[in-house]
């Protein structure tokens, strides 16, 4: 359990203008003027600071690596190494694009596309919460906005340790969710569903398994959280597979929202079923556009006894 603030999330905090914090500030300054940068500009920037990344984040790219090599079977040794850094150039990418979302969102003007928005709006007009299953896309916040020009979205965080960073990246994405809801917050992340709100949740990362249970995931043992199950059965919510990319030309880039049909029978009684249900959505899903996944999170890093070490 993180130790809560005691000021409100967004909060401004006079302590914000001492000398610590003045390093922030002019990176912040910095962000904001690499977002009003033309888009050629700033994707040039994306892959010289995604391929530097590549080289020089040993650990990161390592992991990249190995999670393409277990993922991939199919792919060639080159492919692999290609992909891998692509990923690396797509975060960088992202930032931008997220950049663009915060400061600059006349950006995506004319760009953007949704597919399935009936599924979500059916399920509302039947006083339904909806629990989105998401990913953690290299779009980052940017796919939130995307999200926001066909509903209103919540979302799920994790508060930031530096609560200046907290505080401004609190009030960025206060533009694109209808509202933030801490990792930690489950009673207002039930209420939210009870009251018919839809909930970006994203179920992909390994928190070992007294959250989860061992599943395949990409045909690999991976410890799968359960923690949604909990969250549509009390809140008797919907679950809704949600997945945001780019395609296109990256010199005139269009962006696409697809939301899936409800997922049947979730949660049955089966909780390792369910996993396995749910890590094959994601896979379907990251397999429409590979790289623009974060790649670089230890997906296997739970290994029970019995099972082969990935790293």
């Amino acid at each position: 359990m993180s130790q809560q603030p005691d000021y409100q999330p967004g909060e401004f905090q006079w302590s914000f203008l001492l000398p610590q914090y003045w390093g922030i500030w002019i990176g912040i300054v910095f962000l904001m003027i690499l977002a009003i940068l033309p888009w050629a500009i700033q994707h040039r920037l994306a892959k010289i600071l995604g391929n530097t990344a590549f080289k020089h984040l040993k650990s990161r790219r390592k992991t990249t690596l190995r999670n393409l090599e277990v993922c991939f079977p199919e792919w060639s040794a080159e492919e692999v190494q290609h992909n891998a850094r692509q990923v690396f150039i797509d975060q960088m990418i992202g930032i931008f694009e997220t950049l663009n979302a915060w400061y600059s969102p006349q950006w995506f003007k004319n760009r953007v596309s949704i597919e399935g928005l009936e599924h979500l709006q059916q399920a509302q007009a039947e006083g339904k919460g909806v629990l989105l299953l998401g990913t953690h896309s290299t779009l980052l916040d940017a796919g939130g906005y995307l999200c926001a020009q066909y509903f209103e979205p919540d979302v799920v965080y994790r508060p930031q340790n530096n609560p200046l960073l907290d505080m401004l990246i609190y009030r960025c994405r206060s533009t694109i969710y209808a509202n933030q809801i801490d990792h930690d917050d489950m009673r207002g992340l039930i209420r939210n569903l009870k009251n018919g709100h839809a909930i970006w949740y994203s179920p992909d990362q390994d928190f070992g398994l007294k959250q989860g249970v061992m599943a395949p995931f990409f045909g690999v043992p991976a410890a799968t959280v359960t923690a949604h199950r909990r969250l549509l059965k009390i809140s008797k919510s919907v679950a809704i597979p949600l997945y945001f990319y780019r395609t296109g030309d990256i010199k005139d880039p269009r962006y696409h929202v697809l939301l899936e049909p409800i997922v049947d029978n979730l949660p049955s009684e089966d909780e390792v079923e369910d996993a396995i249900r749910v890590n094959k959505i994601i896979e379907n899903q990251l397999r429409i556009a590979p790289t623009q996944y974060m790649w670089f999170h230890r997906r296997f890093k739970s290994r029970p006894e019995g099972y082969d070490e990935i790293y």
